[in-house]
């Protein structure tokens, strides 16, 4: 399966990954593994998520090498300090059952530890060869160019939520701008474009389902994305948005969503990813 990349300071990153948010335990471990077999080449967690570990075994026990799987996690909200930094991080490694992490993300912006102090100690674990790749999540655009501007190693990403109810267009104007690659979590709108009129008839002209019309939809924008779905089923359609091409006047009427749409997607777009 041909698959979209995005190419970022001469970094290839598959653009669309598989998260992990909410999946714990074996189903976690059966959902990675399904992600991986299907096709899925960048896995999304974090330490929050409590999944680490399953998400390890998951790699570890596919057949899939390695060094073709690019795999994000991010810091817990108390581990922003200098040394906590570096202590998670090998934490989380060996929670993954890994050497190198490919990406390492600062998960939400806090006021009680200066983000100079957590750069500072992700630049050194890119330093040491620890981590490959460093970036942020949930950072508005004054919070990113302050990153951007103190990181003695570049930002690779800002994670943010983006779907049809939730744009970030001056975000993703910012990122184009600073070679930042803007990654979506929750593209579906927690759900809400299960049942969107319009991304359904957008569908039925290209034998596509809504939600695979807003996967393909945020593509290409150029913003990366990380949808999460529990079934084999779902994780395979998930995917299979390489064979079909929207036209310029479908993705702007898809970016302009009627207030009842906005609605649906703000009300179950509340919780954080």
């Amino acid at each position: 399966m041909d698959q979209l990349t995005c190419t970022i300071g001469g970094t290839e990153v598959p653009a669309l990954g598989f998260g992990t948010w909410r999946l714990t335990g074996e189903n976690c471990y059966e959902a990675v593994s399904d992600a991986l077999d299907v096709g899925y080449r960048h896995i999304d967690t974090a330490q929050a998520y409590g999944n680490e570990r399953q998400v390890g075994a998951a790699l570890a026990d596919s057949d899939v090498a390695r060094e073709d799987v690019f795999v994000t996690t991010k810091l817990n909200v108390g581990n922003r300090g200098y040394e906590d930094v570096l202590r998670t991080t090998e934490e989380s490694l060996a929670r993954l059952d890994l050497s190198v992490l490919d990406l390492l993300l600062i998960h939400n912006p806090v006021q009680r530890t200066p983000i100079e102090e957590t750069l500072d100690g992700m630049a050194d674990l890119v330093a040491d060869g620890t981590v490959r790749h460093i970036g942020v999540s949930n950072f508005g655009i004054d919070r990113l160019d302050r990153a951007r501007r103190h990181a003695d190693v570049p930002i690779l990403t800002n994670q943010v939520q983006y779907n049809p109810y939730w744009t970030q267009t001056e975000m993703r104007d910012y990122c184009a701008i600073h070679d930042i690659l803007l990654t979506a979590y929750s593209p579906l709108g927690h759900g809400a474009v299960l049942d969107d009129p319009v991304l359904a008839e957008i569908g039925e002209r290209y034998d596509k389902s809504a939600v695979q019309v807003a996967i393909r939809w945020l593509l290409q924008q150029g913003v990366a994305t990380v949808p999460k779905a529990t079934s084999r089923e779902h994780i395979a359609a998930n995917i299979d948005v390489f064979d079909f091409e929207l036209t310029d006047a479908e993705i702007e009427r898809v970016r302009q969503p009627s207030r009842r749409r906005a609605l649906a997607g703000l009300v179950r777009g509340r919780l954080p990813g």
